[in-house]
């Protein structure tokens, strides 16, 4: 197994295409890429529909998977608010990849057995595929989407995110088997000597104590421990610092607890939601996720600092781990709201991936949404950065 990535900052597609292709071919050698991924920023977008036919010029008979970003990161550097193009391909020995292609009108229903799933993207859970999946924001039910592949595959990886850099209905482009599509979701299933891991960073800390929600109406929070919620928020606020204070005005969250039989959950461990009103009569607030009876929650604040301690954390808790990553290679699936909008400097997430993991390959793009797992299960989330490490099983096996 062997990555490369590659990026470009040329205002012209074909040149773009044609630089990143150069590089790839040089660091591949004599190998031929089995999977080629590309993410490509709005300022092309009057050239989307030209790109599978520059990289099957440029790179020959392989898997294209893709789709349009507001920013694209490849060769480790995050490229925003300008021209950018991403390339990356991978030599995938006695790996199996099938792309596939999705329309919302093709979604099974909630009733549909797993094997409508399996049909749907030609996989079989028995071969333990691991997912890359890319979806349009305005034509696919994402959480429906996410939670049949679960069901069907719940041992599976799935990492991907949200294309981006269009603002209406039809204005993204997903790439997948040679075509461009303008709805749906894409992606692909590999299986053989392949394991992906995900590592996701919601970029927030916990405050105050875990606790019970005793009372809730779908995604109404009533009462925490027997206590309305507006008590226990009121309790919460005065037990802050002024720095905490001023971030729960604007930036408090709700963590879920996902794995109920967990009595001590760790970084990583919670669900993060908006919190996206308030109903005052009823000192209740409306939280961004449905919520039920018995689930152990804790408030959390989100900001700069808090979001790159977390990812620091979430980092070294991988590298803890002591996976062995050799002929690897990774994708980052980072929210628009971060990068340098919210450090205030380019490359903080890669920069850091580079740090703590070493010089791995890494490509991806700025999502309206990014896919990751919580807890076992996978969910779409916002201002998260989601990493998915694709290595091989057996680490002998890094031709």
């Amino acid at each position: 197994m062997k990555w490369v990535s590659a990026v470009s900052e040329h205002r012209f597609l074909k040149y773009a295409v044609a630089e990143c292709a150069s590089e790839i071919k040089a660091a591949l050698g004599s190998r031929k890429p089995d999977l080629v991924v590309a993410f490509v920023s709005a300022h092309h977008a009057a050239r989307y529909e030209e790109l599978p036919a520059l990289a099957r010029e440029l790179l020959g008979d392989c898997v294209l998977v893709g789709c349009s970003g507001g920013g694209v990161i490849g060769a480790g550097r995050e490229v925003e608010n300008r021209p950018g193009f991403s390339l990356t391909a991978a030599a995938l020995p006695e790996i199996v990849v099938s792309p596939f292609h999705v329309s919302d009108e093709d979604l099974p229903d909630g009733d549909a057995p797993p094997s409508k799933w399996k049909e749907l993207v030609g996989a079989d859970s028995d071969d333990d595929p691991q997912f890359l999946l890319l979806s349009d924001p305005f034509s696919v039910r994402g959480e429906h989407l996410l939670m049949g592949f679960d069901y069907a595959f719940p041992r599976s990886a799935k990492i991907g995110g949200l294309a981006s850099g269009g603002q209406q209905p039809g204005s993204n482009a997903l790439y997948v088997g040679g075509k461009t599509h303008r709805s749906g979701a894409v992606g692909v299933a590999m299986h053989g000597n392949i394991a992906v891991d995900t590592i996701v960073a919601q970029g927030c800390r916990p405050i105050g104590e875990r606790m019970q929600i005793t009372s809730s109406e779908r995604n109404m929070l009533m009462e925490l421990d027997g206590r309305s919620t507006f008590e226990v928020l009121r309790e919460l606020f005065q037990s802050l610092g002024e720095r905490d204070r001023r971030l729960a005005q604007h930036s408090l969250f709700l963590g879920v607890v996902m794995d109920e039989l967990d009595d001590d959950p760790r970084l990583g461990d919670f669900l993060i939601r908006n919190i996206v009103g308030l109903d005052a009569r009823r000192g209740a607030l409306a939280v961004g996720e449905l919520l039920k009876e018995g689930q152990i929650v804790q408030f959390h604040l989100r900001d700069s600092e808090t979001s790159s301690q977390d990812l620091s954390a979430m980092l070294d808790q991988y590298t803890e781990d002591g996976v062995q990553t050799a002929g690897a290679g990774a994708l980052l699936f980072q929210c628009l709201g971060r990068g340098e909008y919210l450090y205030g400097r380019p490359d903080h997430d890669t920069d850091m991936f580079r740090d703590k993991i070493g010089d791995m390959p890494l490509a991806g793009f700025f999502c309206n949404g990014e896919i990751g797992q919580v807890g076992g299960s996978t969910y779409l989330h916002g201002y998260t950065s989601s990493f998915g490490i694709f290595r091989p099983k057996t680490p002998a096996d890094i031709r």
